[in-house]
């Protein structure tokens, strides 16, 4: 069974394209346009289950049309419609720059210290001030998501490390 803490958002499917059973396909991460990426998560009614792709082509900068093996209709592809795909986060593109936010869903906070601050349980990435959401045990606080506040990343245990800035830290103390 596929569960949600090991994969993570790479985009949403809209209406099918055509006759054939392509689907329009738009993306925050181009991390599936890899060799060894066979194939995709849909969020099928709550249950993630694995398609296999058969053929893509890029439509534009952050859209694709995508073809699944087994769905040769429209009628098919129209079960798809709103359908939120996501990627294994092993198969993630790991490189100096963050290819999505959506990554680090589930990953435990730590400050510069090494003191565990809670885990990212949501990421609002609607907005260019992107924010993880951070269940902390005094309750939920919103923490700015910016490359240059991550001092390192251990992908192994998911734990992120972050420079959080001292006006935060006094406004959490306070409450």
């Amino acid at each position: 069974m596929i569960r949600q803490e090991d994969v993570y958002k790479i985009g949403l499917l809209h209406k099918p394209h055509g006759v054939a059973g392509e689907l329009s396909f738009s993306f925050t991460d181009d991390s599936f346009d890899q060799d060894e990426v066979e194939y995709l998560i849909l969020d099928m009614d709550g249950i993630l289950v694995p398609f296999y792709i058969e053929s893509y082509r890029f439509k534009g900068e952050s859209t694709a049309i995508i073809k699944f093996e087994e769905v040769d209709t429209a009628e098919q592809a129209r079960k798809f419609t709103n359908v939120a795909v996501f990627l294994p986060k092993h198969q993630a593109i790991v490189s100096e720059e963050i290819s999505t936010w959506q990554y680090f869903l589930h990953f435990k906070v730590y400050n510069e210290q090494g003191e565990e601050i809670g885990e990212i349980t949501h990421i609002d990435d609607a907005t260019m001030n992107i924010l993880f959401y951070i269940n902390t045990p005094q309750g939920e606080i919103l923490l700015p998501a910016h490359e240059e506040l991550i001092v390192d990343i251990a992908h192994d245990t998911k734990k992120i490390f972050i420079q959080i800035p001292a006006g935060l830290m006094e406004e959490w103390e306070d409450e």
